[in-house]
């Protein structure tokens, strides 16, 4: 038996302005690069996938950053310091889980441990001047669960990546990479305690029995016996991000960013299960993407979320935050290149009910992939 618990969906279409004509993939400096095929990067702080079905689920995704069709920069402004952002974005996210963004006002107010300071991030899609994609994240991420109802922000953090950064560089068909890094993470232990742990060079870092509840109210569960499994992992697929339709591959690409992926397990009062929950979060994605036959112009601006860039933007590379639809795969052209997408949400509930014990807290590491 399958239960679910969802929200109606708000749609707003949001069109953007046509972008510059196109050009070839060996395009010379100065000249617009192909909209469509032509050299291309994104970068997201967070979005977030409600629910593991495709086709019940919905996805918030935050403004993503589009690099422009001539050399400069696309950056997200610093007035986005957490997801959700406003009641809209809330309706979507559900009630309880919030993602900080580095940025935050008196230390009482930090969501991170002691020392880790008020930062604003780093969210940029760029072309040089030799028409190389990059793009770069950099911030804190603090992920809470507000409805433990403690007292304090700090208290109700979960996960925290210090120093978390994301970035990628397309120079040429055989010069792309991705990198993922963080200088430390931090997860509530079973003692309840916010705890420096040791995030594997590759592979994934699994803790289980979190005393964690889901992004949404599952009716009838007792919170004291509900618990969430977290994987924590890199991105390493371009399918893996979570992104718009708008946010394109190429021939040759290469992608990078956080993954967190949190099953949560309902118990009700008697302990017994009542459902999962999956929620997984994408903390930086980015991306960037060049036709198989790209050749860098001359130029002299280069190198991963490099702003040694010629110019400014001329036309809007920003695409809005919304609801990208019943986590709609990434072939699914409902919403046509250069559209915005739908704004509002689907709350994806409880899934699959299935019987089980409560498992105690414990940190599993991977093997290096």
């Amino acid at each position: 038996m399958t239960r679910f618990v969802t929200k109606a969906a708000v749609a707003a279409l949001v069109a953007l302005p046509a972008l510059a004509p196109a050009a070839s993939a060996q395009t010379p400096a100065g000249q617009a690069v192909d909209e469509k095929t032509g050299p291309v990067s994104f970068a997201n702080v967070a979005s977030v996938r409600l629910g593991g079905d495709p086709q019940h689920g919905g996805a918030l995704i935050t403004e993503t950053q589009r690099s422009p069709l001539t050399p400069g920069q696309s950056q997200l402004g610093t007035d986005r310091v957490a997801v959700p952002k406003n009641d809209g974005e809330r309706t979507t996210f559900g009630p309880n889980y919030q993602i900080d963004l580095g940025k935050y006002g008196d230390g009482s107010a930090s969501p991170y441990p002691a020392g880790i300071a008020s930062r604003d991030h780093q969210v940029i899609a760029a072309l040089q001047t030799t028409h190389v994609p990059t793009a770069v994240a950099e911030t804190n991420y603090a992920l809470r669960d507000n409805g433990r109802k403690k007292p304090k922000a700090l208290d109700n953090t979960m996960l925290v990546l210090e120093g978390a950064r994301s970035s990628v560089d397309c120079s040429g068909p055989g010069k792309v990479t991705g990198a993922t890094t963080a200088a430390r993470v931090w997860v509530r232990g079973a003692d309840d305690a916010l705890k420096q742990v040791a995030m594997p060079a590759s592979g994934t870092l699994t803790v289980t029995g979190l005393k964690m509840g889901a992004p949404t109210d599952v009716p009838q569960t007792d919170a004291g016996k509900t618990t969430s499994d977290v994987v924590v992992s890199r991105v390493s697929a371009f399918d893996q991000l979570i992104k718009q339709d708008g946010w394109r591959s190429g021939d040759v690409t290469a992608q990078a960013g956080w993954r967190v992926e949190i099953t949560t397990h309902a118990h009700d009062s008697k302990n017994t299960k009542l459902s999962d929950v999956q929620t997984t979060m994408v903390l930086g994605g980015v991306s960037c993407s060049i036709p198989k036959n790209f050749v860098a112009a001359a130029g002299n601006g280069s190198g991963t979320g490099s702003t040694n860039t010629v110019q400014q933007p001329s036309v809007p590379t920003e695409v809005p935050a919304g609801y990208a639809g019943a986590a709609a795969p990434s072939s699914d052209l409902r919403l046509p290149l250069g559209f915005g997408l739908l704004g509002g949400g689907l709350l994806f509930g409880a899934v699959a009910i299935v019987l089980g014990r409560r498992r105690a807290a414990r940190v599993v590491r991977s093997r290096g992939e």
